[in-house]
């Protein structure tokens, strides 16, 4: 059998041990190359996730210029990140079409992006919902004759929410179009801002009816963070209440929503350097928390991303504490109340920037564009264990992941592991390449193997591979 056919089913996570969980919540993969070509290959900044998950198939999406012209290509792992399938190039057209965004839901994906093939940059939209295997028709989402940029988009059952930044007004403003029906038919565009300053760079986050909205301004003849939402889906929305008060730049915001709890970061120029700050709500948005400085390096921290999940928030964003642009990554898992430590998540010369993160089950995936290649490429890192709630981000609330028909006991282990209720049965196990590398009766699973992450299969090959750790 070879390793592809092998990890071609369904990878299903483990629940783990919670003794055991702090130091192995740490544990990242090595980086893996998704792109490999010679020409240049972007994502989007941090508010237009280019990274999804749904249960075991993890997507990218990202522009490329190998074909003369900026195109978008896609790519998914249907085993939670570990193997990839080819890039499939998804516009055909000999304009550019830049700066996607994607949301799904169980096997529905949304894709919207900029395209210049009317002459300015317009919204486009497309489809799939068989997970990635085929997509539908580009939809025009905006006919206006100025620009339309910079789409951020969420998905929360059938409906689907994007905003974005449009000149038609002859200054930018935030606009909004829905779709209550998974994307087959759109609501009018919808304005929401209004005033002679620039309001750009909108990002949205759903929770049950609710839609948040949260943008850069400069009204205030500075740079600061507004946000806006709508506690009926969509249909009407509040006041504007601005986020930020402080005499330097705030700009670039990210939005992420759990419940009741509303999670903003964006990049500061306060502290005479650009840092990451953080703001919560506990109430839905109906009020905020004081504004927290989540970094304090000697260099930038720029263009944060942020997702939650349950009690976890995560967060990704480019750094130049090291002399050259690297990513890094922070974590809270008491609602962001608390945070860990700064975790570097690249390490080389070259440059690493735009990262995007996003969280299906205990995986946390990021993305980013990276030059050790020599040109830009799109590289993927994950941490297998790294959301430890188990719940999806855009999932319907209150739903978690399926829990697999096998059940390994301890998991991580020191020596072996069991499965109970097959211990007379033969199990087989692979390391992350997918070889062979032993087979043990379910009794003592992985006894004898160094340390490192496996993947379990019975031998027989009716059941789907199971993720096992051996530690020390």
């Amino acid at each position: 059998m070879s390793r592809h056919r092998f990890f071609r089913p369904i990878l299903l996570t483990l629940s783990l041990l919670l003794t055991l969980a702090s130091p192995l919540f740490a544990q990242w993969d090595p980086d893996q190359r998704l792109t490999v070509n010679d020409s240049t290959s972007l994502l989007s900044f941090g508010n237009a996730w280019c990274v999804a998950g749904s249960h075991d198939t993890v997507h990218a999406v990202w522009y490329d210029h190998r074909d003369g012209n900026d195109e978008l290509y896609y790519k998914r792992s249907t085993n939670g990140g570990v193997f990839w399938d080819a890039d499939a190039r998804l516009t055909q057209n000999d304009s550019a079409s830049t700066y996607p965004t994607l949301a799904t839901l169980g096997s529905r994906l949304h894709l919207v992006w900029q395209d210049r093939r009317d002459g300015n940059d317009e919204l486009y939209y497309k489809t799939s919902s068989d997970g990635g295997s085929s997509w539908g028709n580009d939809i025009r989402l905006t006919s206006d004759p100025a620009n339309s940029w910079t789409p951020s988009a969420a998905v929360l059952g059938s409906r689907v929410h994007v905003v974005w930044d449009d000149r038609r007004d002859g200054n930018r403003e935030v606009y909004h179009k829905r779709s209550t029906d998974a994307g087959a038919t759109w609501s009018p565009d919808a304005r929401l801002t209004n005033d002679v300053a620039t309001s750009g760079y909108p990002a949205v986050a759903l929770g049950d009816s609710l839609v948040h909205v949260v943008w850069y301004d400069f009204r205030d003849t500075n740079w600061e963070i507004y946000y806006k939402r709508s506690t009926d889906a969509g249909a009407t929305w509040g006041g504007e209440t601005r986020l930020t008060t402080d005499a330097a730049t705030s700009w670039t915001p990210s939005v992420a929503a759990a419940g009741a709890k509303v999670h903003v970061v964006w990049q500061d120029s306060r502290d005479g350097n650009r840092e990451v700050y953080y703001k919560r709500s506990t109430d839905s948005g109906a009020t905020w928390g004081s504004d927290v400085r989540l970094t304090a390096s000697l260099d930038s921290s720029w263009a944060p991303s942020v997702t939650s999940s349950g009690s976890n928030v995560h967060i990704v964003w480019w750094d130049r504490r090291d002399g050259n642009r690297e990513i890094y990554y922070k974590r809270s898992t008491d609602e962001g109340t608390t945070w860990e430590a700064d975790l570097r998540l690249t390490s080389d010369p070259a440059g690493s920037s735009t990262p995007s993160v996003a969280v299906s089950g205990m995986i946390v995936h990021v993305l980013w564009a990276d030059l050790r290649p020599g040109n830009s490429e799109i590289f993927y890192k994950r941490n297998p264990t790294g959301n430890p709630s188990g719940i999806e981000t855009g999932s319907e609330p209150g739903k978690e992941t399926r829990e697999p028909s096998l059940k390994v006991f301890p998991n991580p282990f020191t020596s072996f592991a069991r499965i109970p209720g097959h211990e007379q049965e033969d199990f087989a196990l692979y390391d992350v390449s997918g070889r062979l590398v032993a087979t043990h009766k379910g009794s003592r699973v992985g006894e004898g193997l160094a340390p490192g992450v496996y993947f379990l299969s019975s031998s027989d090959g009716k059941e789907k591979p199971l993720r096992i750790v051996k530690v020390r």
